[in-house]
């Protein structure tokens, strides 16, 4: 117990072990100021760290998403200019990052190092409570003014800032303007009401004296939470908490929080706009209805509303889904469909995208006469318990693929120990669980709630989003206007005040900071060995199987992967693949159609889904292998029946639902229309080295840019039955083929688990037959570059560049990968996104399809950053380099190779990576050639590579961007 341990600053208040997720948590309060800390104490050597603030902005300045940039822009100790990104590359940090949510803001990260976590507690300590906030950072941050032609007072004034740009592409995704427009009505009177990222239209209102004002109100001890996780003992920490930062505070008497929203008493119906320049508008419409519920400290309330959601959204078997789906007044369901839980107050939401203005009506009834008949006639029995084996199963799961599993766990709680819930009980949801179990045998238990959280809930918006195209043409031009109406005002002295400023953040941008006041690790503190896990069962043909097994200690779930070779395919059949691998358990199997095939996936398993994988070999890019994987995980209770279900799905899978499979298409269609400015950087990128690679090129066809063209030119085909039989019948000849293709298994699960999953998985398999006459998956060579534009609906660019390389096993490899970090560390960072204001950027070797890419994201310029690209280059090979920044590129490479993943995401990794020729001693030896890149190496291998004239560029932007670029591109409309 961790009772006896609490540092004398802290007082104990209460732990709870949680037995299955095999943690013990307990909270602290801080005695001088109040602060909280939970604790969860693991055996787990990747400790994690969080402190957070409630931000309750009564505004959509940004005022709190810019003061989580610019809090990190230098501090008492550490009175550098970027502190923050400083330790990004001085540090072996497994994550590092700031959020703003829309009512706080946190700052966390994790290492595996005890030297590294401590050397970013105090940063981070320093950071938020002694923060210096420079007028200049908030100018390069948030937002400033600058003459369009530097030291020109007579050129027009432009807005910069970085905040102000990442939101413009954020608001440029017609989705993230669907979500704030609903807040927005659904939130009249509390902060929900705003943008807590920043509105761009009122980004520029927020002055430097509000922001400090914001800081002192919000960035105190009293108003904190602290989450740590993992085997440090909280008495350490407590005592670095309390000597860095907390016994300098005293405690506050005002509280910050969030209050209840006042209730609406009659539902509102409202229709606005979104930006969409392109010349057909119909089909484009949102529509959406959103329900204010309880409050999210709640347990009980929200677990039942999780529950209610589950059942009314889950899967094309839940009530409102289905009807969502089938109908024709839109082409798919919202990606706003389900339950908000992280305000104080929950909201549940439903809706379609892809309609028109007109149809609002018309939806509304259709959502509320769905309602009605559930709760006129009920759902079967089945779907809740399903639904329920779903809630167990997520609590049981071990996570950490994405962020480190920490994280994820206190991710889950930071909203309850925000809004003074219990983020103890968030974390332990089997009491909750087992009363659900025993609620749900009511006759009426889901009528009931439908009843009264929906039919009989008069605070109800809908909400009808169209397309406008001429907002965006509007907004720039009342910028314009608005920015020429303060410049004719300016007076010499004012005007000389802009043009002063500018030279001072660009004299700033480039000084030269003394790091060594910052902590560091070095190449000495990197661990010797690569933890990569090893199989504890490994079969070969003959054997009745290829297949291997991992014993990971899973928490009582079991992961099961087919892995199919590709076989040879056409040039349809190829672009066919990601509509294939999504309707494979999408659609029916044998005699279940595609609603009872997914309830019943919803009884058996967590989730089961299928993807293709095509890579380069080690030592040739033009030499690809591709699989198709089919992958499934479940309670170890049901494994046999995730046995089954994966066998029928490859063996009786169905293309017969027409009607279904059209529906897909349009769904499919609509998202990859919403997801370009989202993704846009990965989607310049993926275009950019298109033509350099063989998996490359299928990847551009089947993921990238291409894809969008490709699935909207299907989906305009399928006018009537017989077109659809045509591709249905396309589908059902790729499941042929990949029937009679080798087969390999990987098992993944608790040690005493092993012996039950291999056998059941060679008696069901051992007989399956392998066509004798398979014929390879193969793509033709190709290596070749392009200059495209590819034009859409966004405020910001995506700009991409890259040149060919080599592959992994090439000499030169690893200090591609290094150049990569040391580029975007030593210049690229400061030129594009301090000095040019974009939101991100970076470069990279990509070893699999042996390329090297530069990148931006959310950029407000074109050509600029372009020569940017080029300039990192010349900034190498002319001037003087650093071999202490050598020193932090390798670490953050290393820190990136080493970074752990979930028990089962670690043994995928291993197992996946070997296939394509990566195995644990190749791995190792290429940790270690990074670890003994030099100075000369990166040099060299830049002249080398990234010098010549075969560069491939490819931007994402909008028409009038295009326009600006002159001859020598092909410009695509997405």
């Amino acid at each position: 117990m961790q009772t006896q341990n609490c540092h004398s600053s802290f007082r104990f208040l209460r732990s709870e072990v949680i037995e299955s997720l095999n943690i013990e948590m307990a909270e602290y309060e801080h005695q001088q100021t109040g602060a909280r800390h939970y604790h969860i104490a693991a055996d787990n050597e990747e400790n994690v760290f969080l402190v957070a603030f409630r931000t309750v902005p009564m505004d959509s300045t940004g005022v709190a998403h810019m003061l989580e940039h610019t809090a990190l822009c230098g501090s008492k100790r550490y009175p550098v200019r970027d502190p923050f990104f400083m330790m990004t590359r001085r540090s072996l940090n497994t994550f590092m990052n700031a959020f703003t949510s829309s009512d706080w803001t946190a700052y966390p990260f994790a290492s595996q190092n005890r030297k590294d976590y401590f050397n970013l507690l105090d940063v981070y300590l320093d950071a938020t409570f002694f923060s210096r906030l420079d007028p200049l950072d908030f100018a390069q941050e948030g937002h400033r003014m600058e003459f369009s032609e530097a030291g020109n007072p007579d050129s027009p004034l432009v807005y910069k800032g970085v905040v102000l740009n990442e939101m413009k592409g954020a608001m440029s995704s017609a989705v993230s303007t669907l979500y704030q427009t609903l807040g927005k009505h659904l939130f009249p009177t509390t902060t929900y009401h705003y943008n807590s990222g920043g509105d761009p239209e009122c980004i520029t209102d927020l002055s430097y004296d509000e922001l400090l004002e914001f800081y002192r109100s919000h960035y105190h001890p009293s108003n904190a939470v602290f989450m740590t996780f993992g085997n440090i003992a909280v008495e350490e920490l407590q005592s670095r908490f309390d000597g860095q930062a907390l016994a300098q505070f005293e405690r506050l008497d005002s509280h910050i929080q969030v209050s209840d929203e006042k209730r609406l008493h009659a539902p509102i119906r409202v229709e606005e706009a979104y930006a969409l320049d392109e010349e057909d508008l119909s089909g484009k419409t949102h529509h959406v209805m959103g329900w204010l519920l309880g409050q999210s400290i709640d347990l009980e309330a929200q677990l039942r509303a999780h529950l209610l959601s589950r059942v009314l959204l889950d899967n094309s078997a839940s009530p409102l889904r289905h009807a969502l789906e089938s109908s024709e007044l839109g082409s798919a369901p919202s990606p706003l469909c389900g339950l908000e839980d992280s305000n104080r107050e929950m909201s549940f939401m439903c809706g379609l995208e892809g309609s028109d203005p007109q149809h609002a009506d018309a939806f509304e009834k259709l959502v509320l006469d769905t309602l009605k008949e559930v709760v006129e006639k009920g759902v079967p029995q089945e779907m809740l318990e399903a639904q329920l084996h779903q809630l167990e199963l997520s609590q049981r799961e071990l996570s950490g693929d994405g962020y480190p599993y920490g994280l994820n766990l206190i991710m889950s709680s930071i909203s309850a120990g925000i809004h003074n819930g219990d983020p103890i009980a968030v974390l332990n949801l089997d009491p909750v669980l087992e009363k659900l179990r025993e609620d749900i045998k009511q006759p009426d238990y889901i009528q009931s709630m439908v009843q009264e959280l929906l039919l009989d809930n008069a605070h109800l918006v809908r909400l009808s989003l169209r397309p406008d195209k001429q907002l965006a043409s509007r907004r720039d031009a009342a910028e314009a206007a608005q920015l020429e109406a303060i410049r004719v005002q300016l007076s010499d002295a004012e005007k000389q005040q802009i043009i002063a400023q500018t030279e001072a953040l660009e004299a700033r941008q480039m000084q030269v900071d003394d790091e060594s006041i910052l902590p560091k690790v070095g190449i000495s503190d990197v661990p010797v060995e690569m933890k990569i896990p090893q199989p504890q069962v490994q079969l070969q043909q003959p054997q009745p199987l290829a297949l291997e097994a991992y014993a990971q200690g899973t928490n009582g779930l079991v992961y099961q992967q087919l892995i199919i070779d590709l076989p040879a395919l056409d040039e349809q059949e190829r672009r066919l693949l990601p509509l294939f691998t999504h309707c494979l358990t999408e659609l029916g199997c044998g005699e279940r159609d595609y609603k009872q095939n997914q309830q019943y996936q919803s009884q058996v398993c967590g989730s089961i889904g299928a993807y293709t994988e095509v890579r380069g070999a080690v030592d040739n890019e033009q030499q690809v292998s591709g699989f198709l994987v089919l992958s499934g995980k479940a309670l170890a209770s049901k494994q046999q029946e995730l046995v089954d279900l994966m066998h029928e799905t490859l063996q009786v899978a169905r293309f017969d639902e027409l009607k279904r499979l059209r529906e897909i298409v349009a769904q499919t269609r609509t998202r990859k229309e919403q997801s370009i400015t989202g993704q846009g950087h990965a989607l310049a990128m993926t275009a950019a080295v298109a033509r350099m690679s063989p998996a490359a090129q299928l990847g551009h066809e089947t993921r990238g840019l291409e894809s969008i063209g490709f699935i909207k030119a299907l989906d305009a085909s399928l006018k009537d039955d017989s077109a659809l039989a045509q591709l249905a019948a396309q589908l059902e000849g790729i499941k042929h083929k990949l029937q009679g293709a080798p087969r390999r298994f990987l098992l993944v699960g608790d040690a005493d688990q092993q012996d039950s999953m291999q056998q059941q998985m060679q008696a069901r398999w051992q007989d399956v037959p392998v066509s004798a006459d398979f014929s390879a998956f193969a793509l033709e060579p190709v290596r070749e570059s392009v200059r495209q534009l590819w034009t859409t609906s966004t405020q910001v660019n995506f700009c991409a560049k890259a040149y060919p390389t080599v592959p992994v096993e090439h000499e030169d490899s690893a200090a591609l990968t290094v150049l990569g970090d040391y580029l975007r560390n030593g210049y690229l960072h400061r030129a594009i996104r301090e000095k040019g204001g974009a939101y991100g950027s970076g470069a990279g070797q990509d070893s699999s399809d042996a390329v090297f890419r530069f990148f931006s994201y959310r950029d407000p310029r074109l050509a600029e950053t372009l020569e940017d690209f080029d300039g990192s280059i010349r900034w190498l090979l002319e001037t003087p380099q650093d071999a202490q920044k050598l020193e932090e590129a390798i670490l953050g490479v290393v820190s990136s190779i080493d970074k752990p993943g979930s028990p089962a995401g670690e043994a995928k990794q291993a197992y996946h990576s070997a296939l394509f020729g990566r195995s644990a001693e190749q791995r190792r030896a290429y940790r270690q050639r990074i670890l003994a890149v030099t100075l000369d190496d990166l040099t060299r291998v830049a002249q080398r590579y990234l010098t010549g004239d075969n560069a491939s560029i490819a931007v994402v932007t909008n028409p009038a961007g295009a326009a600006k670029m002159g001859e020598g591109y092909d410009v695509i409309a997405i």
